[in-house]
Parts: structure tokens; sequence; C-alpha cells
């Protein structure tokens, strides 16, 4: 009995330490479902986000949208920066971003939110 009630309690402290990734819902965390050093740009129409996250110091930017994610790789720009696949875009130049696909706005006039 005594190795029983062991076992439960060893098995609860177990789960209460990584509640970060159970696997039945949330776990009740407010925190947002992308990486701390991720950009949140605020985009003017519509109160989207844009969430982009730079890696390979800054040679690429990972896009985060709720039901995906994608790779941008940085190109040479004219001013600021600009990331592509060859179908989507990301332009930033100091605080502000915009992001085009198939010549398209899909996002614009975006300003980043301080962290």
């Amino acid at each position: 009995m005594k190795t029983r009630t062991a076992l439960v309690v060893l098995l609860s402290a177990a789960l209460a330490g990584c509640s970060s990734w159970w696997p039945f819902g949330d776990s009740g965390s407010d925190r947002p479902r992308w990486p701390s050093d991720a950009t949140v740009y605020k985009c003017e129409r519509g109160g989207k986000q844009l969430v982009v996250q730079y890696i390979d110091e800054g040679k690429s930017a990972m896009v985060i949208f709720p039901e995906r994610e994608f790779r941008l790789d940085r190109v040479t720009a004219a001013s600021g920066a600009r990331y592509t696949n060859g179908r989507t875009t990301l332009h930033t130049t100091g605080q502000e971003a915009m992001l085009e696909e198939g010549g398209q706005t899909l996002f614009g006039n975006c300003t980043a939110v301080p962290q």
C-alpha cells in the first residue's frame, strides 16, 4: 500500500511539473503559442497580428500563423530587409512590416509591438 501511495504521489508531481506539454487540452495558460523571441507586429487593418521569428542571425524569418508557419530567406533589398520564398515576401523597415503573397498584401501597415 505504501508503494502504491508513493507511486501516485511521484506520478502526480511529475505531471504537475510538465503541464506545458499536457496533451489533453489547454493547460490553462494564457501564454501565446509563439516563441518568446518572436516579433509581434500589430497591423492597421482588421486588428490583425503578424508574428515573425528571425532566425539564423537574421538570414531567415519564420512567419507564424495559428494554423501553420513557414520560412522565408533574406534577399537583397533596396531599403530595410526583404525575406521571400518565391511566392510570399516579408518587407521590414525599422519597426514596420508588410507581408505579400502572390502579389497581394495580406498584412499591411504593421508596427512592431514593444516587448
